[in-house]
């Protein structure tokens, strides 16, 4: 008995040329999957996080009101970093290129990058200080400064180079197609 809604090997089911949901180029979409230690940390993090909100439950169910409501809030940081640990990243769309930190979040449109490119030079091996030799996509922008965008040696790249070599040329990519032409 074939079940063809299991598998993705069978044609869509629409005779129009509607573009698919995720065709859109205007919205802003990460061009690579995180990666398994980004996701774990994340992971461990919700099951503290589920840890400190029984811890929540039981100290209210004590009648320490105040001391649950700070430990509820501690629980919901804890939900709220896992959250931006899964969004940080780079992530491109038709308007430019976006890098995600856990603080801050850097946007630069595609006229003010001159260049995007792999280069081998010294990285940092899980945004830690210690440094490796590795590969690293660079924009170069406009007015001469350069941005390290993704790292072979990153948490979501880390024993994954096909997954690097895969997302550094979606990204060069992206600027051949929206990028300013000199």
């Amino acid at each position: 008995m074939p079940l063809p809604f299991l598998t993705a090997d069978r044609d869509f089911d629409t005779t129009d040329a509607v573009a698919l949901p995720f065709d859109d180029h205007d919205q802003w979409r990460r061009p690579y999957r995180p990666g398994p230690y980004r996701v774990g940390a994340a992971a461990l993090a919700l099951l503290l996080a589920s840890f400190v909100l029984l811890a929540a439950v039981i100290i209210a169910a004590a009648g320490a009101v105040g001391g649950a409501g700070v430990t509820f809030g501690f629980a919901v940081l804890i939900i709220l970093a896992a959250l931006r640990l899964l969004r940080m990243g780079t992530w491109v769309s038709r308007a430019g290129v976006r890098r995600v930190g856990f603080f801050t979040t850097g946007t630069t449109p595609w006229a003010k990058v001159s260049g995007v490119r792999t280069a081998q030079q010294p990285v940092r091996w899980l945004n830690l200080p210690r440094t490796v030799q590795g590969q690293a996509l660079l924009l170069d922008r406009v007015a001469g400064e350069q941005l390290v965008l993704l790292t072979d040696h990153n948490a979501d790249f880390l024993s994954r180079t096909e997954a690097f070599d895969r997302a550094a040329d979606t990204v060069e990519a992206w600027h051949a197609e929206y990028g300013v032409r000199r």
